[in-house]
């Protein structure tokens, strides 16, 4: 199965050269060892316990490795099998229930019968055992797709509209940094906002990294495109900016956390991926992006991998993460108290994640802000911008996406698509979003089918381990 995989993984998700080759790499290495590991570990049980524990056994395995990769260090779940219906969300309703967790029991479960009926006839079983397993097989695939066709058709918001305005600055990711002045994208972002917002505007939003300006967090409202943004609320006093920064924090010695870096003598700073509020109450909140990109944003593992510090910075590397913060955070309106959640880029992609701005913070919105244009045209920022639909359809929460060079939209609560903006288009885009204080059930309990998984993954694999040496049994 691991060249299956290696195979599945290159064709996949090959668009990862783009940004990063020795990234892309790494992602193949590990994705395919996690999904080939579960088939080992089957293989092992099966020879040992027999059918049934053994083919229980698969699907405990391939869920329980979902689930630890998932809150792993180092993590690349985009290709977890629930998410594969990010594109046919009619299918999915039940997600508010079981989240992505549930779509990969669903697709194991259904393989599993599928290959006993063909195993059935292949060996010419009686017509009758083959007959009763197509009927399950039917029904398991049916059911839930009945249940989830009616619900998104008898779904109901309630209306509790906000006025959104979406920009899309369409700015090159390898030029913002260093070639395109701050004042410049700062301009395109006025141009664009001021064409669409109106007095009833509530929020206006901008992408991740928007802006890149030397920003000291101690100092904040000294910077002059801080400074820019505040005198733009006047012209829109209704309205709520949320966009995302690169900026940082400064420490003393004794302050310092463990990613950060010396500056000079006993000072040393943190650098964050943020995302900011900005309006006329000259209150800045703010929150960092804690769900990091391995290899870019995060060094896995710290206390394992020190040793490797000296080395890399001998090589001319570096060994560093940007700054996180323990826990999920949401932004307030100060006119009504409606708090939205700032889920930044790559966060998007892990639902238990996302279900904590909404559970432990109080979200009634999803804002991802986002910059997908290191790939280039490819299917990559179009299967990240599909996920954020998995997302409203978890924690029934309209979905507003601001990406840099697209694909930025609106997305309501069931998880449709109403208006969109696509790839390396300069623009924005307005809509009215209903707001929603109501928990699902998923939203409440996570990834509890993975935790459930995790569990009997234990108890499974310590009854291999004993049968396997304990002579006699």
């Amino acid at each position: 199965p691991a060249l299956a995989f290696l195979v599945f993984n290159i064709l996949t998700t090959w668009w990862v050269k783009n940004a990063s080759f020795a990234g892309l790499l790494v992602a193949l290495a590990v994705n395919t060892f996690m999904m080939t590991l579960p088939f080992w570990l089957f293989t092992l049980t099966h020879r040992k316990l027999g059918d049934r524990i053994g083919y229980f056994s698969f699907v405990v395995f391939w869920i329980a490795m979902e689930y630890f990769y998932l809150n792993a260090e180092i993590s690349w779940t985009w290709l977890n099998l629930g998410n594969g219906f990010a594109y046919d969300i009619r299918l999915v309703q039940w997600y508010e229930y079981t989240g992505v967790l549930g779509g990969t029991l669903w697709v194991l479960l259904v393989n599993l019968l599928l290959f006993f009926i063909f195993r059935n006839i292949r060996n010419r079983s009686e017509k009758k055992t083959w007959y009763n397993r197509i009927a399950l097989a039917s029904t398991l695939i049916i059911v839930p797709i009945i249940y989830s066709v009616v619900r998104f058709g008898t779904y109901k918001e309630y209306e509790n509209p906000y006025e959104i305005v979406v920009v899309q600055p369409n700015i090159d990711p390898y030029m913002k940094f260093n070639d395109v002045p701050v004042g410049e994208q700062l301009e395109i972002y006025f141009r664009i906002a001021d064409s669409l917002a109106t007095p009833q505007t509530d929020y206006i939003v901008a992408p991740e990294t928007f802006v890149n300006d030397n920003i000291w967090l101690h100092n904040i409202k000294a910077n002059k495109s801080i400074q820019a943004l505040q005198n733009f609320s006047w012209s829109y006093p209704g309205a709520e900016q949320v966009l995302g920064i690169t900026c940082y924090g400064l420490y003393n010695k004794d302050e310092r956390t463990a990613t950060a870096q010396h500056l000079r003598d006993d000072l040393y700073y943190d650098s964050f991926n943020t995302g900011i509020q900005i309006d006329t109450t000259g209150q800045i909140p703010y929150y960092h992006k804690s769900q990091l990109v391995v290899g870019v944003e995060k060094m896995p593992y710290p206390k394992l991998l020190g040793f490797l510090r000296k080395i890399m910075l001998n090589l001319g590397g570096t060994f560093r993460s940007h700054g996180e913060q323990e826990y999920r955070d949401t932004f307030r309106n100060p006119r009504d108290g409606t708090r939205v959640a700032p889920v930044i880029c790559y966060e998007s992609i892990f639902g238990e994640y996302v279900t904590e701005y909404i559970k432990e913070a109080g979200a009634n919105f999803i804002f991802v802000i986002t910059n997908d244009g290191w790939w280039g045209d490819t299917p990559g920022y179009k299967q990240h911008n599909s996920f954020s639909s998995l997302r409203a359809i978890e924690n029934r929460r309209s979905v507003a996406r601001s990406a840099n060079t697209g694909i930025s939209c609106f997305i309501n609560q069931k998880g449709e698509v109403l208006d969109s903006l696509g790839w390396w288009e300069r623009g924005g885009i307005k809509a009215s979003l209903n707001s929603n204080s109501k928990l699902t059930f998923y939203t409440r309990h996570g990834d509890y089918l993975g935790r459930i998984a995790g569990i009997l993954f234990l108890l499974i694999l310590a009854y291999t381990i004993f049968r396997l040496f304990i002579p006699g049994k």
